[in-house]
């Protein structure tokens, strides 16, 4: 056996399961628009260090997370769409109050003659009347604006629902970053344990070597093996730090607050809903799912309206007011107005908003359809992964068992001069690989938890069930 291909080999393996984490949060990530990952923050840093758990992060990122911000005012927006499609339909009523002085050459509205002895003169005024009025409009058929303002209403609702699936993400989001500080944590308390032991057999294999019971490799190897622990605590406390400031950035935390994590790694079998029961709920309760449906509905309203165009619309209109040289010398005057207006010829305008239309309604169809799936595949492969992390959470523990064993066996036999450390050496680093493989095991079980619960819809509460969070 060559220490070399140890060596050689046992970063590579730990940077495989450390860099594991990180891609697993970046796949946990995809599908999600970047301003997920940002937020508004908020209030002042403290010089104490919070202590935050997975609900205090998810109350926080649901109040500052710019994803759900932005979703905020998109269905505002659409809420200003419906209202202004809502006015077409309600009655216009104005008022007007107006002074007028004016003078007017008669020659130039075609008053110009003359009758002999009488002397017309072509210049009148100036003079000046006021006007109290008040106008009033109402469609009384416009079987268009009637669809455009249905459309309108069930766009409003597709954007009150993409808000709710905007929650969903942030949590989602929220979940994700904090489970991965969680698991770092995990990690850089691990790896110092590993160097306190390191640095153990160290001192041992030192003052052994001192004694003349231990030869000098032993020393070297015990040194060797400490200082690649070290610059593994270094690179995870790095990570660890970066992973915190991320967090931050999902909840909103003021810039520089410092925290640390409350919750302890959680770790629960799923039992509480079968893969079925899963399929119908998402169907079901999923907001995104729910938001295009009433898409689809929208298109559909549309279509209805660009065929309305061809359709006569009636609407009247109306005006009462007092006019006269002054208010005590005013006469009341009225207008009203009835009218029916037809298309006769568009020039293929109508037909080709038709066509548009029908068009956007398929596109609709089409996503809602794909959606569908989309849901299907999210919960079957959410089961598939927490079945088979569990499974590695089951295996890692017993493997973290036996290598704790075999490294106090390993110890023994090299505290009574059987064999030299490299043994010892070997076994320290089987611990150190079993703990990284049990810390990643939990972690993708968590995430798929997680997964699970952004499936389902209604993630906050998902999340509280399936992984027992109070």
């Amino acid at each position: 056996m060559t220490l070399t291909r140890i060596h050689a080999n046992l970063p590579y393996r730990r940077y495989r399961v450390a860099s594991g984490l990180s891609l697993l949060f970046a796949s946990a990530l995809a599908g999600q628009q970047s301003q997920f990952q940002g937020s508004v923050p908020s209030g002042t840093a403290t010089s104490t260090p919070l202590a935050l758990t997975l609900h205090d992060a998810i109350d926080r990122g649901l109040q500052a997370n710019l994803g759900l911000l932005v979703s905020a005012t998109a269905s505002e927006i659409a809420r200003g769409q419906r209202l202004r499609a809502l006015s077409a339909l309600l009655p216009q009523v104005s008022g007007q109050v107006s002074e007028t002085v004016e003078q007017l050459n008669l020659k130039t509205i075609g008053f110009d003659f003359s009758i002999p002895g009488v002397a017309i003169p072509s210049i009148v005024g100036p003079f000046q009347y006021t006007d109290l009025r008040a106008s009033a409009s109402i469609t009384v058929f416009d079987y268009n604006k009637w669809k455009n303002y249905r459309s309108f209403q069930e766009s409003q609702r597709a954007a009150q629902l993409s808000y709710r699936d905007a929650r969903d993400l942030v949590v989602q989001a929220v979940a994700n970053a904090y489970l991965l500080v969680t698991a770092d944590a995990s990690r850089a308390e691990s790896i110092r344990a590993q160097v306190a032991t390191d640095q153990a057999l160290y001192d041992r294999t030192a003052d052994q070597k001192k004694a003349g019971t231990s030869p000098g490799i032993d020393v070297l190897r015990s040194e060797v093996e400490l200082k690649t622990q070290q610059q593994r605590l270094l690179a995870q406390e790095n990570q660890l730090a970066k992973d915190k400031l991320a967090l931050g950035r999902v909840i909103g935390l003021p810039n520089g607050q410092d925290f640390h994590i409350a919750d302890a790694e959680p770790y629960s079998p799923l039992a509480s809903i079968t893969q079925e029961q899963a399929l119908r709920t998402a169907l079901e309760q999923r907001p995104d799912y729910q938001a295009a449906q009433a898409q689809v509905r929208a298109a559909e309203e549309t279509v209805r309206a660009t065929r309305a165009e061809r359709y006569p619309t009636a609407g009247v209109t109306g005006d009462y007011g007092d006019v006269g040289p002054t208010i005590g010398e005013s006469h009341g005057t009225f207008t009203f107005m009835a009218a029916l207006k037809f298309n006769i010829f568009d020039g293929g305008r109508i037909s080709s908003d038709e066509i548009q239309a029908k068009a956007v309604l398929k596109q609709r169809r089409d996503e809602l359809a794909d959606l569908g799936g989309q849901i299907d595949y999210q919960v079957r492969a959410a089961f598939l992964d927490i079945q088979s992390a569990a499974d590695q959470v089951a295996v890692a523990k017993t493997n973290l068992d036996l290598a704790n064993q075999t490294l106090e066996q390993a110890r023994d036999r090299f505290t009574a001069g059987v064999t030299d450390n490299i043994e010892v050496v070997q076994a320290q680093q089987s611990v150190a690989s079993a703990n990284d493989n049990l810390i990643f095991a939990l972690y993708s079980h968590n995430l798929a938890k997680v997964a699970l619960a952004r499936a389902l819809g209604a993630a906050e509460q998902g999340i509280r069930k399936l992984m027992e969070v109070k």
